[in-house]
């Protein structure tokens, strides 16, 4: 993305906290490109699972990427941030809605992205959440997920800082609970479909890493 897209996406917020932090995270998180490259080519809605002022929908929109994105969020003050810059941004087929992901997932058949909030659940909550999303996944599409791995690396306990210094400075409402490992993503989601772990890092110092289930597309009738 160019600067003038970045721009044009921190114009959306009014506050000048917001704008800094949309500015700074277009241009410096490796995750808004990847994800486009994800689902740039499918055709299939994409629903966004805590998605915070609602930077993905906005990105993949100037990405070129014309699907319906739905995103939900439990912090009612960034799902209402998202919607006001909604509505200035002009684009139909984007909505942000509250919800709770301890009550559930809702109703969904397309792409899921899961980014960043893995770790704010206890281990039998992540198991409960990435088999609801991955049943939530069309054939052929996909589910996507950023998240910090646990390990032994100085990245990781660098991951665990910055979420913890998330918490402290009221970003975010919850602390960490637990990082899965890369094993657990494997064994949660191959049930479910071909999956792919990489690196995500970019030039930021935590252990990140992009998790992609992919589903077999549906056999042809014949």
């Amino acid at each position: 993305m160019n600067a003038t897209d970045r721009k044009r996406i921190a114009a959306l917020f009014p506050g000048r906290f917001d704008r800094n932090y949309v500015a700074s995270k277009l241009q410096t998180d490796p995750l808004y490109a990847a994800l486009a490259r994800e689902i740039q080519d499918s055709p299939l809605p994409l629903l966004d699972l805590g998605c915070g002022l609602g930077l993905v929908a906005f990105y993949l929109r100037l990405s070129g990427v014309t699907v319906a994105i739905t995103g939900i969020d439990y912090d009612r003050r960034k799902i209402a941030t998202a919607e006001r810059a909604a509505a200035t941004f002009g684009n139909e087929g984007l909505s942000f809605a509250f919800h709770d992901l301890q009550s559930g997932i809702p109703a969904h058949e397309g792409n899921l992205c899961v980014l960043d909030i893995l770790q704010y659940f206890t281990p039998a909550e992540q198991q409960t959440l990435l088999e609801s999303a991955a049943s939530r996944v069309a054939p052929g599409g996909k589910l996507i997920i950023r998240s910090g791995l646990r390990d032994r690396s100085v990245r990781f306990k660098i991951t665990v800082l910055g979420d913890l210094l998330a918490k402290a400075t009221f970003w975010m409402k919850g602390a960490p609970k637990h990082y899965p490992t890369a094993e657990d993503f494997q064994r949660l989601l191959s049930p479910h479909g071909e999956v792919r772990i990489t690196s995500l890092w970019g030039g930021t110092p935590f252990n990140n890493h992009l998790i992609v289930l992919k589903k077999s597309a549906a056999p042809e009738n014949r």
